[in-house]
């Protein structure tokens, strides 16, 4: 729900109790045998109860489904979730970066639990990640 501040004048927005904050980070793979907290990603995005992106409030409040790219020794890339008209995920970094859309792989049908692993396909290389921590908004 979108209310004005009448101080202000800003629009105050009131995000849904089920967006949530969710932390990825690299699982093992070639060249990272521990994975590695350092390079994932930050997704804020509104969440079903099984834990899998709800897309009737991600079109309702797309404009604060961002994503956050951290990788060591370089600046944060920032932009959108989207979705695709077949219902595909991926980040669109339109506020800050200059990769093209990575696209999350089943995105549609995965679970953004604590312990659950999920892909993005990163140019043209799928990296897995582990999903570290989901918290309220």
């Amino acid at each position: 729900m979108i209310e004005h501040d009448k101080k202000q004048g800003k629009p105050e927005v009131h995000l849904p109790r089920s967006f949530r904050h969710i932390r990825l980070e690299l699982a093992r793979e070639p060249g990272h045998p521990e994975g590695s907290a350092n390079e994932g990603y930050l997704i804020w995005a509104p969440l079903t109860e099984d834990g899998k992106i709800d897309p009737e409030l991600w079109k309702q409040y797309r404009d604060y489904c961002r994503v956050v790219k951290f990788r060591p020794g370089q600046s944060d890339e920032i932009g959108h979730l989207r979705r695709s008209r077949n219902g595909a995920w991926a980040f669109h970094y339109d506020i800050a970066g200059e990769d093209p859309d990575e696209k999350g792989f089943h995105f549609e049908a995965e679970r953004f639990v604590i312990g659950e692993y999920v892909s993005v396909q990163e140019k043209n290389r799928t990296h897995t990640y582990k999903v570290r921590s989901v918290e309220h908004y």
